[in-house]
């Protein structure tokens, strides 16, 4: 008798503090949303999900956010008839390895929020077409198991169409998101071009920003990446591209061609047959200022379509 009298208060202290996190985490929000809704495809291309914590509680909401996302954080996508897909096989080689965990404590003040971005394909295999219900859960003390407590989100619906289409250079065809019709250059001028795709950055349409861009050229506008492009076969070259697209949209790399404009206005356009130049004045909303840029886009007139090459940044300071 004395030891389940022994094992009774640890029982009791175990079921208060999954009792506390569970109060806590009942005024802490989890929430999903696609950080840039387009039409996706049963391919490697990423599907960005922004995740948020939001405090809606009167005290501090802390936790641990691991380096390695994967131990703080997971996802989980059903079929229509509830059959739950596979976990990506990285996935499961990260969890199931020998290894440091590195995290930090974030604390969210009350009121406040927290936000960071995963690609769903990191988490599941998508492999398969069809319609799908995605949910994440997030686990306050990193994860040890699926037991663990968790915070869990709203659901997202997903729709995975077929393969796409091959274009001419071995990439896939776009599609507008708006219309669901095959995305197809225009015989824009260049000033046209170079509104188009600040004003698809402006919207978040990753599809209609990479129309008119030139993703070869802009890979090795950096002289180390020209070096492996020019080493690189030509299923490695399309790697890199699809690399570079996933890293511009995760704002890893080009951060000012990437950067959205609050506002901006074509100053100057000179071309002749075969180039041409764009100057445009960029205004950016930072914090309580504005933040004035000068742009110039360098676009090159190929198989009767302007696209642009490469471009340079002239600050102009604030107003």
């Amino acid at each position: 008798m004395k030891q389940i009298y022994r094992i009774i208060p640890v029982f009791f202290l175990l079921a208060g503090v999954f009792s506390a996190v569970k109060a806590e985490a009942a005024e802490v929000d989890l929430t999903i949303r696609y950080f840039d809704k387009r039409v996706y495809f049963v391919s490697e291309d990423p599907i960005f999900v922004q995740v948020t914590i939001a405090n809606n509680s009167p005290s501090t909401f802390r936790f641990r956010l691991a380096d390695e996302r994967a131990f703080s954080v997971d996802f989980e996508a059903r079929t229509l008839s509830n059959r739950i897909l596979e976990n990506a096989a990285g996935l499961v080689a990260k969890r199931t390895g020998t290894q440091q965990i590195f995290f930090r404590e974030v604390a969210v003040e009350s009121g406040e929020s927290f936000s960071f971005i995963e690609n769903l394909r990191d988490y599941i295999a998508l492999t398969e077409s069809g319609s799908f219900i995605v949910q994440a859960k997030m686990y306050p003390e990193l994860y040890r198991n699926s037991g663990d407590p968790s915070l869990a989100s709203n659901r997202l619906a997903l729709n995975l169409r077929p393969a796409a289409i091959p274009g001419p250079d071995g990439l896939p065809l776009a599609m507008d998101a708006e219309t669901n019709a095959l995305l197809v250059r225009e015989r824009l001028p260049p000033d046209e071009v170079v509104e188009y795709t600040l004003r698809a950055r402006q919207k978040g349409q990753w599809e209609k920003f990479f129309l008119y861009l030139d993703v070869e050229s802009m890979i090795v506008r950096d002289a180390v990446r020209r070096r492996q492009w020019l080493a690189e076969s030509e299923e490695g070259r399309r790697r890199m591209v699809a690399r570079y697209r996933e890293e511009l949209q995760g704002e890893r790399i080009d951060g000012d061609i990437a950067a959205i404009p609050m506002s901006f206005t074509v100053e100057r356009t000179t071309y002749n047959a075969e180039e041409g130049t764009v100057t445009v004045l960029e205004r950016f909303k930072i914090g309580d200022y504005i933040e004035r840029k000068r742009y110039t886009y360098n676009l090159r007139h190929i198989n009767d379509y302007w696209t642009i090459v490469d471009y340079s940044v002239s600050n102009l300071g604030t107003e």
